[in-house]
């Protein structure tokens, strides 16, 4: 390269970095100009800020408890019979009545057993008028035989007054056939007379003995009928047992809602061999009222309970709880809800009691099984200081608020904090009635700053 040439190109360098430079100081002075000219523009803005004043009142405390859903009534339908599931003739999770059948067994083989019962009933109930029958004759031939017996009495009687009679005689003529009163013919007639009576005497209390005879064989025959329509008895009603049992297997084929409620899945399928160990074929529940499980601390039972041990109100304070259900999407059931139970005991593994509140359902919208939150107004704190729970902040595990002073600068503020109320906070240190707090715009607060202060107007969402 030559002398000339390298002359050159430094020239040309050197006007491009005058150029630059006067460009640059032209900027700045521009600059300068703005700025002196708008002197409003210079200074940061002022940060507006949401505020609210510490309120103080007498505040419901709410407690909180997971509850489960559950119905008032929950009946497992199972088979009482063995066979085949022969239809389902309900729609599964559909409103059900009580007494609508919802399952029917094969009632076939439970037909045939009922006519066979009631067969055997038919032919013991035979026997037994037969049986009656016996005992009627048996009783006409025991009245003959007492009539008979009568009889013969009667005329034992007759001939044992004769044979006294011809006794009677042969006494008087002895005497009298010694001194020759009488003839021997007359004392031989008197004897002979009175040896007829006494052999009719004997014949007739044979007659007597065979009467009573025929009587004894009477009696024994009316025992023997008795004893067979005792039997005849027991058979016929031991076959109409058999009936009633066989009659009722078949009313278990057909398998009805014991309540009004919603059914179910069905856990058998038509074809199915189902029997008393099979699972329950569904289960209908009564959903309105429904029930909602939840459990308590044994310390908030007893809190809620201790002031009333010694009375009559065994639940104390907890039959006066009215209960809210939050459900698991964070809405807020509209029906209101009242104590139902507290169980028997306290779980020892947990140290806690199950409870159950009642809650009207009249569109079955809840259904068991269903998870919320039980909320319930357990305690008043009077006084309280209460301020929105957005206005505070809380780092590892201590909470700040953000108070304005009337100079509307922000000092940051340690607080502690109490019960929740709704969208609300209660203060128990820090904070004084009437101060002014940071509600909207916290995270860009400094210690410090000075903002501008606007009522904050808290979201209907």
């Amino acid at each position: 390269m030559t002398k000339t040439r390298l002359v050159q190109i430094l020239r040309t360098r050197k006007v491009s970095v005058v150029l630059v430079v006067i460009a640059i100081a032209a900027l700045a002075v521009l600059v300068g100009f703005a700025r002196s000219s708008n002197p409003a523009q210079a200074a940061p803005p002022v940060l507006e800020v949401g505020v609210v004043h510490v309120e103080q009142k007498n505040v419901p405390i709410y407690s909180e408890w997971i509850g489960t859903t559950e119905g008032m009534v929950n009946a497992e339908l199972k088979a009482q019979v063995t066979g085949y599931l022969l239809r389902q003739d309900y729609k599964e999770g559909s409103f059900v009545k009580q007494g609508q059948l919802l399952f029917e067994i094969d009632p076939r083989p439970f037909q045939a057993a009922l006519d066979q019962a009631n067969g055997q009933v038919a032919q013991y109930q035979g026997q037994l008028e037969q049986a009656k029958s016996q005992i009627t004759q048996a009783e006409a031939q025991l009245a003959q035989a007492q009539s008979q017996l009568l009889q013969a009495q009667a005329r034992l009687a007759q001939t044992q007054a004769n044979q006294v009679k011809t006794e009677l005689d042969v006494k008087k003529y002895q005497p009298l056939a010694e001194q020759k009163a009488v003839t021997q013919q007359d004392l031989d007639n008197a004897l002979q007379a009175n040896t007829a009576a006494k052999a009719a005497v004997d014949a007739e209390k044979a007659g007597v003995e065979a009467a009573r005879a025929q009587l004894a064989h009477a009696s024994a025959q009316i025992g023997v009928a008795r004893a067979g329509v005792a039997t005849a008895k027991g058979q016929v009603e031991n076959a109409q047992a058999a009936a009633k049992t066989a009659a009722l297997n078949l009313s278990f084929t057909r398998i009805v809602s014991p309540i009004n409620g919603i059914a179910g899945m069905a856990q058998a399928q038509v074809g199915d061999l189902v029997s008393t160990t099979s699972n329950p074929l569904t289960t209908v529940s009564t959903l309105d009222p429904i029930k909602v499980y939840f459990t308590l601390s044994e310390q908030d039972y007893l809190r809620y309970t201790k002031p009333f041990l010694s009375s009559a109100e065994q639940n104390g304070n907890l039959e006066q709880l009215e209960l809210e259900l939050v459900l698991s999407d964070g809405t807020t059931y509209p029906e209101k809800g009242r104590f139902y139970f507290a169980d028997r005991q306290v779980d020892p593994k947990t140290g806690a009691i199950r409870m159950a509140g009642v809650f009207p359902n009249p569109n079955n919208g809840l259904r068991p099984g269903q998870y919320g939150r039980v909320r319930a107004v357990t305690s008043t704190q009077e006084n309280a200081l209460m301020v929105p729970q957005r206005a505070v902040s809380e780092l590892q595990g201590t909470y700040q608020v953000a108070v304005v002073d009337p100079d509307n600068k922000v000092s940051l503020r340690t607080v502690k904090v109490g019960e929740r109320s709704g969208s609300m906070w209660v203060i128990t240190e820090g904070l004084n009635a009437g101060e002014t707090v940071v509600a909207e715009g916290t995270m860009k607060v400094r210690a410090g700053m000075t903002v501008k202060p606007v009522a904050y107007v808290a979201s209907n969402n």
